[in-house]
């Protein structure tokens, strides 16, 4: 039990979900949010409906409008979507991050620089101490202590060890690792593939092409986590094939569920026009094409992703040029 004060920048269902564990750890515990509304909520009637419906939330969870306060944290977890962590850490500012452990939970790059979120991170407080937090986790299966196994990274493994002990508890194991690039990478990446993934079932092509995706995602996704300066080893883990698994099979997964609908023959318009809920794969598609393309990677699985989504080409002529490739050498590819 390590009595941290932990500081959670976004009241969406994975930052109250990680407020959860965090207090289950012996953590003092403050949510941190947009609005008013929402911080009212949690404090008097220890919900977040409409983050995570009826789940109850420990009492023990204090949320505050607006990102105040955030200088006496002890920990500081960044959960907001990718796109928006460069507008979060800018609103707190450098000075109030300086020296803290700041723990990245976002899985996607940004659009424009393509940057990682250690990157964003590292422009606005370059003095801060960045960690990556990823693995096979729904926020639902959190916030309702069900048992989970993530990866938490940073460069320091003794950093990781520490931030980990802190925020473990008897429902969240965290297992240390000292390679971030390679465990935001394959976060970011295993969105894409999810998309891949649910189209096909959408499709109704069968768990037979499931599951081949999923192999050549991994594949794939080694190429890519090597190029850009991480340890493929770390894809054998939880931030790897872990969560890789449980986003292509899952419909928990708003990716997979995003790509249920495009296999389904509806466009991404039509989709987002009746309330899809944020799906990180779609920005991050079109950035991972474009780094692929800058280490000269051969992303096949990306491309197609990146074809389907721009309603250049439907599932079943994806498939069939996929099929159409020139056959090759499992191993080593």
């Amino acid at each position: 039990m390590s009595g941290a004060r932990v500081h959670i920048l976004g009241a969406g269902a994975w930052g109250t979900a990680l407020a959860q564990a965090a207090v289950g750890s012996d953590c003092e515990v403050t949510l941190h949010t947009r609005s008013p509304r929402t911080a009212e909520e949690i404090n008097t009637r220890h919900l977040n409906e409409n983050a995570l419906g009826a789940q109850p939330l420990s009492p023990g969870i204090s949320a505050v409008p607006g990102p105040e306060g955030i200088g006496e944290a002890d920990i500081v977890i960044a959960a907001v979507p990718a796109q928006h962590t460069r507008e979060a850490l800018g609103e707190i500012g450098g000075e109030a991050l300086d020296g803290k452990p700041v723990v990245l939970c976002a899985k996607g790059f940004e659009t424009g620089t393509r940057k990682l979120q250690t990157g964003i991170l590292g422009e606005i407080a370059p003095s801060a101490l960045p960690l990556v937090l990823s693995g096979p986790s729904f926020a639902a299966d959190v916030a309702a202590g069900r048992p989970t196994a993530v990866t938490l990274a940073a460069e320091s493994l003794i950093l990781s060890e520490r931030i980990a002990t802190d925020l473990a508890g008897p429902t969240l194991r965290l297992y240390a690792a000292s390679d971030p690039a390679g465990v935001e990478i394959a976060g970011g990446l295993k969105n894409v593939y999810a998309l891949g993934a649910g189209a096909i079932e959408g499709a109704r092509l069968g768990l037979s092409a499931r599951s081949a995706l999923i192999a050549r995602a991994y594949a794939e996704m080694s190429r890519l986590v090597t190029a850009m300066g991480g340890n493929s080893t770390t894809l054998t883990g939880l931030a790897g094939l872990g969560d890789l698994t449980l986003s292509c099979t899952s419909p928990q997964s708003r990716n997979y569920w995003f790509g249920v609908q495009l296999g389904r023959g509806k466009s991404v318009d039509q989709i987002k026009a009746e309330g899809a809920p944020l799906t990180e794969g779609l920005t991050t598609a079109p950035v991972a094409h474009e780094i692929a393309r800058e280490y000269n990677v051969d992303v096949p699985l990306v491309d197609a992703v990146n074809a389907l989504l721009a309603g250049r080409m439907s599932i079943f002529d994806i498939v069939a040029t996929l099929m159409a490739r020139p056959l090759k050498r499992e191993e080593g590819s």
